[in-house]
């Protein structure tokens, strides 16, 4: 079985596409991504109110629901997605919190044509503070509305905490999760897209139509003056996963969004790593993600730039010795 990977696509004006893929499949490719149309500020327009009763879903959505509770069932018989974050069995120093930082945050997964190794990208995050908001497909269960929309919020409030940016639930957001199903997918991505000023319907068509073998995928896009500092992102994470799968999706995508974008097989314990043996964010996830928003480092930043000061602070995170 295949361990999912964390797929980078950088194109036009700072959009980045990252996704988690299924393990039994090869990795996905994507069309490319269109380039986000920016256009003048308008009112957000008012969502759209959820009914009562989910609508009823397709063959091809129950179909694709039973595979992935297969492919999540395959996972847990061979001891993998673990909620544990790591133990002592996951110890990891200085060095290697520095190194794994370097690889996640400072490379990308893919080029531009999604076919080959990415190379190396100076450090992103944001700077404006992230406001969250879930938009929930019309097929949506309203226990699994309810369950998911409390996971989400738990998340962000831990994001907030790890990282010390502003991160918060708002009505209206710069930053979309859409838990959505085959048959309701479009119409999410279209009240995203008008909820959202600066990015367009048609900059998020790469979204619309996903291979059964990914999981969830995120956007992210630096339409600001610098190239590297997220204004917005949009993460979908399809509604037919089954529980765990999906609550590893927002933990994954909802980071990545804010700027861990890649994944290295020598992180553990570590969500962004393709060997599929951690579900959520795990203890060193935590400490990357406030070294990716020390103010000690800045947007723009390479590697080589920033590596005496990610070491300082890996030693300082870690006392210079092993976690």
């Amino acid at each position: 079985m295949q361990a999912p990977g964390r797929h980078i696509l950088k194109a036009g004006l700072g959009i980045l596409f990252l996704g988690l893929a299924a393990c039994t499949e090869q990795t996905p490719s994507a069309p490319p991504p269109q380039t986000p149309v920016q256009r003048t500020q308008a009112p957000a327009a008012a969502p759209k109110p959820l009914p009562e009763i989910a609508r009823p879903t397709s063959q091809a959505s129950a179909e694709l629901r039973s595979y992935l509770n297969q492919v999540q069932g395959a996972q847990l018989s061979q001891g993998l997605l673990r909620r544990d974050g790591g133990g002592t069995d996951t110890p990891f120093t200085n060095t290697m919190l520095a190194r794994n930082f370097e690889q996640i945050a400072f490379f990308n997964e893919y080029d531009s044509t999604f076919t080959a190794r990415g190379g190396a990208s100076p450090l992103r995050r944001w700077v404006a503070p992230v406001r969250m908001d879930v938009i929930f497909g019309a097929a949506v269960p309203p226990s699994q509305r309810k369950s998911d929309g409390a996971d989400v919020r738990s998340y962000v409030n831990r994001l907030a905490r790890v990282t010390g940016h502003p991160v918060s639930m708002s009505k209206n957001p710069n930053f979309i999760v859409i838990i959505a199903g085959e048959d309701d997918r479009g119409e999410a991505l279209a009240e995203a897209a008008a909820r959202m000023p600066g990015i367009s319907a048609a900059s998020l068509a790469p979204l619309l139509n996903l291979r059964n073998d990914t999981y969830c995928v995120v956007a992210a896009y630096a339409g600001g003056a610098g190239d590297n500092t997220y204004t917005a992102a949009l993460a979908v994470i399809r509604a037919e996963n089954p529980s765990l799968l999906r609550l590893s999706c927002i933990h994954e995508e909802l980071a990545q969004g804010l700027g861990l974008a890649n994944d290295s097989p020598s992180a553990r314990p570590s969500i962004f790593n393709d060997d599929d043996e951690f579900a959520l964010l795990t203890r060193q996830d935590e400490l990357m993600l406030r070294m990716l928003y020390d103010p000690r480092l800045r947007p723009g930043m390479s590697a080589d730039e920033a590596r005496p000061t990610v070491q300082t602070i890996a030693a300082e995170l870690t006392d210079s010795g092993p976690v």
